[in-house]
C-alpha cells in the first residue's frame, strides 16, 4: 500500500505541474492564435453583464455582477489538452501492457504418454537390429 500511496503522490504532483504548462500553452500560444483568427478578440474579456457596477466617482459602491463567459471558454480548451495528453499516454500504456501479455513464456513439452515411449524404445530397438544386420 505504501508504494501505491507514494505513485499517487508523485502522479499528483507531475499533474499539477502538467495543469501549468498547458494553461500556459493555452494563455500564451492558442488563444492569442484564435485571437487573431477572429480579428483580435479576447476570449477572456467575453462576459455578459448582469449588472452593472454603481460608481460615485471613482468609487465602486457595487462591484459589477458579470457571467465570464470567456473565461470559460478558455478553462474548456484547457480541459481537452489535458484530457487528449491523458487518453494518448494511457492508450500508450495499454499497448505496452498488451505487448507483454501477447509474448507469453513457451510451455513446456508435454512428458510423452506410457504409449509413446513404448513405441520409441521399440524404434530404437529396431534401429539397433538393423545395424547389426548391415554390418
Amino acid at each position: 500500500m505504501r508504494g501505491n500511496v507514494i505513485d499517487m503522490a508523485v502522479g499528483v504532483v507531475i499533474g499539477a505541474a502538467f495543469g501549468k504548462i498547458v494553461s500556459s500553452l493555452v494563455d500564451d500560444i492558442i488563444m492569442p492564435l484564435v485571437g487573431v483568427a477572429t480579428g483580435g478578440m479576447n476570449f477572456t474579456d467575453f462576459k455578459w453583464v448582469i449588472q452593472k457596477a454603481v460608481t460615485d466617482g471613482q468609487e465602486i459602491i457595487t462591484p459589477e455582477v458579470s457571467l465570464n463567459w470567456g473565461s470559460w471558454v478558455q478553462t474548456v480548451v484547457d480541459f481537452l489538452i489535458v484530457a487528449f495528453c491523458i487518453f494518448i499516454m494511457v492508450k500508450f500504456i495499454n499497448q505496452l501492457r498488451r505487448k507483454k501479455v501477447e509474448q507469453p513464456a513457451p510451455a513446456p513439452a508435454p512428458e510423452p504418454t506410457k504409449e509413446e515411449a513404448l513405441l520409441t524404445e521399440i524404434r530404437d530397438l529396431l534401429k539397433a537390429q538393423n545395424c547389426e544386420k548391415k554390418q
